[in-house]
């Protein structure tokens, strides 16, 4: 069942658990924004059995780069027993609450979804299933059943032929060179792979 009232809310992290005594939490992040959990001001937390999300004051959050953590504090927030309560809770912010984006940059939930095409042929290849942030961020799409079958089979690592039934994922570069056309409106990506990229067994 989908909640319309969240349609109007970004999450932009989920806390994970307690950090030391004193009521800091550790937040995975699902947002490229740094400023969400550095800058303090007001955000909102949804927390199983919410409709809708609560407001809450950010105090103070650092990023610990090792884990892909943030440590945050927020108010109200003063011991390890009121942040185990929160230990699932979501971080959201309006979705209206967008950061200004540079011209070849994209939120990560604009990019989930999208079809994903050769550019070359047109063919449809999959659909973004997920974002993957490393140096250069990675796409996971979910390829096609199409896609595979037309090739017959598809090679696992060791060059074996594998014929397993479940859907692939393949991880893609979100570079210009390897996915040059973002056409939001139209929900797709166009990608020019490189050889062997798609690990499909010609």
């Amino acid at each position: 069942m989908t909640n319309d009232k969240l349609d109007n809310w970004l999450e932009i992290g989920k806390i994970v658990a307690p950090q030391g005594l004193s009521g800091e939490l550790r937040v995975y992040p699902v947002s490229d924004f740094p400023e969400r959990f550095e800058v303090p001001g007001k955000r909102w937390l949804l927390c199983s059995g919410d409709t809708e999300p609560q407001p809450i004051e950010l105090l103070t959050g650092r990023y610990i780069s090792n884990k892909n953590l943030y440590v945050v504090k927020l108010a109200g927030v003063e011991n390890c027993d009121r942040a185990e309560a929160l230990r699932g809770c979501k971080l959201m912010v309006p979705a209206s609450d967008r950061p200004q984006l540079g011209e070849d940059e994209y939120h990560v939930l604009d990019l989930i979804g999208l079809e994903v095409f050769m550019q070359a042929s047109g063919k449809l290849v999959g659909t973004v299933v997920d974002i993957i942030p490393a140096g250069n961020d990675l796409l996971e799409v979910k390829l096609h059943p199409s896609f595979t079958t037309d090739k017959g089979q598809m090679t696992n690592d060791k060059g074996q032929i594998t014929n397993d039934k479940r859907q692939k994922t393949v991880l893609i570069p979100f570079v210009e060179a390897i996915a040059p056309v973002v056409d939001l409106p139209s929900g797709r990506i166009e990608i020019t792979p490189p050889p062997g990229l798609l690990e499909v067994n010609n």
